[in-house]
């Protein structure tokens, strides 16, 4: 559900900002661009590619829930002094309106790079039969998990490169380099994926939340959802039923859930149908010493097993 109490919020803070912030702040340094990335996976492409020239804040902590992110005037500093800011808009309400505030033609949305998928896209399967993305009053309907595919990934590094070679022309060329290195990076990954789930007795991953419409397209795969909307909503029993239904006709051992959700919803559906349950990560944020890569290799593992592929 939308946070109207973070908009408020985060709209008040702007005016303490606009009123206190200075824009060539003490703490900016002037060998590098200062960029705020709404949450990990914008800090991760963004550092990937920035490197050393670039000093990248998350306004998202680690392990925190980043959709109903309330900004502390701090935070609203960060935003109002940033040389850039890279977000997805309608993902983080308070992170839109601080930009919409204060953002003027410094913020970076990567949807206008990769267009969203519709959330009926990627095998989504919603509550009460009915197609929503996640959070639809938050993203129009949309999929915003567009990191979860490695080579729409790879195109945000490079479109984001050309937007730091305008920002600061003198390294524009090193930026390119190493949106290039991601790239590849990210294309070895992507064909570790499809050879990893290439051969699989079955297709379809009963998740407790529907965060994969990206990966499932990318991979051939069906995502049979239990919520749809956003991770705390609460299923129906009949929606319950339904998908124990299904795990049982496709012959589901695995119930994923998240890292940040509680696995109350997967551990009922395991139970009615015999299975086992166990973490799939949307990478929405990461544990302290994991990263993208690491994270993605061990949702591949987890598919592998859940799936049993050969």
């Amino acid at each position: 559900m939308l946070r109207r109490r973070g908009l408020a919020t985060a709209a008040a803070l702007l005016a303490l900002a606009s009123a206190t912030a200075c824009a060539d702040s003490a703490g900016r340094d002037p060998d590098r661009v200062d960029a705020v990335a709404g949450f990990y996976p914008l800090q991760f492409v963004t550092e990937q590619v920035g490197g050393d020239a670039v000093r990248v804040t998350s306004l998202a902590k680690p392990g925190a829930e980043p959709h109903d992110l309330e900004l502390n005037p701090g935070q609203v500093g960060q935003v109002v002094d940033a040389e850039l800011i890279v977000y997805l808009k309608g993902f983080q309400p308070a992170v839109d309106e601080a930009i919409k505030q204060e953002g003027g033609d410094r913020a970076f949305d990567v949807a206008t790079v990769q267009p969203l998928l519709d959330a009926s896209d990627g095998g989504h399967t919603h509550e009460e039969g009915e197609e929503h993305g996640h959070g639809e009053e938050k993203t129009g309907g949309k999929d915003p998990h567009v990191w979860l595919d490695p080579a729409r990934l790879a195109t945000i590094g490079d479109r984001l490169a050309e937007r730091l070679g305008t920002i600061d022309p003198d390294r524009a060329a090193d930026y390119a380099a190493r949106a290039q290195t991601l790239r590849t990076e990210l294309e070895a990954l992507d064909k570790e994926y499809e050879a990893g789930l290439k051969t699989c007795q079955r297709r379809e991953i009963v998740v407790s939340h529907t965060a994969f419409g990206y990966l499932a397209a990318r991979y051939d795969l069906e995502q049979l959802g239990v919520s749809g909307l956003t991770p705390e909503d609460e299923p129906s029993p009949q929606r319950l039923i339904e998908v124990a239904e299904e795990a049982r006709k496709h012959g589901a051992t695995t119930i994923f859930f998240e890292t940040t959700v509680s696995s109350k919803v997967a551990d009922t559906i395991a139970r009615e149908v015999g299975a086992t349950t166990t973490v799939l990560n949307p990478i929405e944020t990461v544990e302290d010493g994991g990263n993208y890569f690491s994270a993605m290799r061990t949702n591949l593992a987890a598919l592998r097993k859940a799936l049993n592929c050969s």
